[in-house]
């Protein structure tokens, strides 16, 4: 069934791809920032995970090699935010943003020689007769495999922040590091290892976008979605579960826009093209207009420098 020239059913199957990037590079961060770490270079692990990523696939014709090439370059660029954040106590926000304008620099650099390359294609995962499914088959059974590992990951934070002492000690150092140190706790290692895991995830969100989203390298290709990424945490309100319907969200507009440009819609393209991004400062203007309730949830320690001799 198709309404103003839109198949419902391949607008959800289609959001559910479109989801990915922003999803797992949000995810990373939500265990960033729970560990009291403001993570501004967001943007710029996701656009060196795509073009490690991308070389990688390209140069041994495998995607697997080249999605943990590009979490591999992610965690890569997050461990020089770690060391100069944690070990030499630069400010986190300016560090954040100086690591994005260095990741777009140093990807378009490598990547000037791949430009007009194809990846290696990846294939679904091979559902069988799921996959024939009316309506339900095409929805949920006629995807790529990382589309299933970003909702297992949004799962998994979930339950091991909820359910575990990791999480509890992770929550713990977010909230007052002062305590957590006090406790025994290693405040900084446990903080390394949440930035290089935030890293690793936006690397493998970009990685997402320049081998299976747009199969293709070229220069900004993120296009602003580790900002996105960002705003998606505060919007969740650093709950694992409303990341999912924040990146969700966020994909089903950008697709939307999509096929209503390509319905021929009476509106332009100008317009359509920046509602995604129009709608997600919206919704964060609402939810910050009720005297901040969402800034309730944010760790007490998000952004504060730690040194155990203070």
């Amino acid at each position: 069934m198709m309404f103003g020239g839109i198949d419902p059913t391949l607008l959800i199957a289609s959001l559910m791809v479109a989801s990915v990037p922003i999803m797992l590079a949000a995810i990373g961060e939500l265990v960033v920032e729970k560990a009291g770490v403001l993570n501004l270079g967001v943007e710029g692990m996701m656009i060196m995970g795509a073009v490690v990523g991308f070389v990688t696939a390209v140069k041994t014709g495998s995607p697997v090699l080249g999605f943990l090439g590009g979490a591999a370059g992610g965690a890569c660029l997050a461990l020089v935010f770690a060391f100069l954040t944690q070990f030499l106590l630069a400010n986190q926000v300016a560090t954040g943003l100086a690591l994005t304008l260095f990741g777009l620099g140093l990807s378009s650099l490598i990547g000037q020689s791949f430009v007009g390359q194809r990846p290696p294609l990846t294939g679904d995962v091979p559902f069988g007769p799921l996959a024939d499914l009316p309506v339900l088959g095409r929805i949920l059974f006629q995807h790529d495999p990382l589309v299933y590992v970003s909702i297992l990951a949004v799962a998994a934070v979930w339950a091991v922040l909820k359910f575990t002492r990791l999480g509890l000690i992770l929550r713990a150092v977010g909230e007052s590091h002062e305590a957590a140190h006090a406790l025994g706790y290693k405040v900084r290692r446990i903080r390394v290892l949440a930035i290089l895991f935030g890293g690793a995830m936006a690397g493998l969100g970009g990685a997402y976008l320049s081998l299976i989203r747009v199969p293709q390298w070229t220069d900004g290709i993120t296009a602003g979605a580790g900002w996105i990424a960002l705003a998606i945490v505060v919007f969740a309100s650093w709950k694992p579960w409303r990341v999912l319907l924040g990146a969700y969200l966020f994909g089903g507009i950008t697709v939307l826009q999509l096929n209503l440009q390509a319905a021929g819609a009476k509106i332009p393209v100008e317009y359509l093209s920046m509602s995604p991004y129009l709608i997600t400062i919206l919704v964060l203007v609402i939810m910050s207009s009720g005297r901040g309730k969402a800034a309730l949830n944010a760790p007490a320690s998000l952004g504060q420098n730690f040194h155990a001799a203070r």
